[in-house]
């Protein structure tokens, strides 16, 4: 199996030749770039897999380069952010990043992190040649294919997903009618334990409703329980 391939966006060369050598020193591939059009370059030359994106860097932020990852190319995405920015880490989330790291970090916590982040890209990758088989499942206004990871509009446009979107709909989809507050659905989606940032999760349930809700204002798929959490209440029920 080829090794998964990373490239590192930061423009402090020590820290993106630090986390480099370490990467490489635990068997992925490396490429590395001090902003974007060095980024764009190196996407030319090889798709990543994930890409380690630097929130704060001159020119073109991290976030308008995330912007731009997620309408152009199938990788994900973990933000690299300065500790304490709570709000760029929540705009990072919801402009379609996969995950975040705060600096400073342990570079066990990096390889967690990606590991995780490479388990969900990795099975969207496999599934893709199946989509004849897969399972489809009606998710408010939208069908959800379980075997493809594709999420089909009413009038069968797909919509796109981020990968830990589609993780949410696919618990939401296998607990029908059952409150699932945010720790379990971080526990679900993530399958290890994890410091729960409960507004990552809130924003990701906004972005799904303006997918599959008729209104996104009064939703009637993917309901709030207040004091508890959300619940999935499939058509009919």
């Amino acid at each position: 199996m080829p090794a998964e391939r990373v490239l590192i966006v930061d423009d402090d060369r020590d820290i993106r030749e630090s986390m480099g050598e370490y990467l490489q020193g635990h068997g992925y591939e490396v490429a590395l770039a001090d902003g974007g059009e060095a980024m764009r370059k190196a996407l030319e030359a090889a798709l990543p897999d994930v890409v380690l994106l630097d929130l704060n860097m001159p020119g073109e932020d991290g976030l308008s380069l995330a912007r731009w990852l997620r309408a152009t190319h199938e990788v994900g995405i973990i933000m690299v952010t300065g500790a304490g920015e709570v709000v760029d880490r929540v705009v990072g989330l919801e402009v379609g990043a996969d995950d975040y790291l705060a600096k400073p970090f342990d570079p066990r916590e990096l390889r967690a992190r990606l590991k995780s982040v490479l388990r969900r890209t990795r099975g969207q990758g496999a599934a893709a040649p199946k989509a004849a088989t897969g399972k489809r499942v009606k998710v408010g206004r939208c069908t959800l294919d379980l075997q493809t990871h594709q999420l089909v509009g009413p009038d069968g446009e797909d919509l796109p997903l981020t990968g830990m979107e589609f993780d949410l709909l696919r618990v939401f989809v296998e607990r029908p009618n059952q409150v699932l507050s945010r720790d379990q659905l971080l526990t679900h989606t993530r399958n290890r334990e994890w410091e729960p940032f409960d507004r990552s999760i809130d924003i990701r349930i906004a972005r799904l409703r303006k997918k599959i809700e008729a209104d996104p204002e009064k939703p009637k798929a993917l309901k709030t329980v207040r004091g508890s959490g959300y619940i999935f209440i499939p058509a009919g029920a």
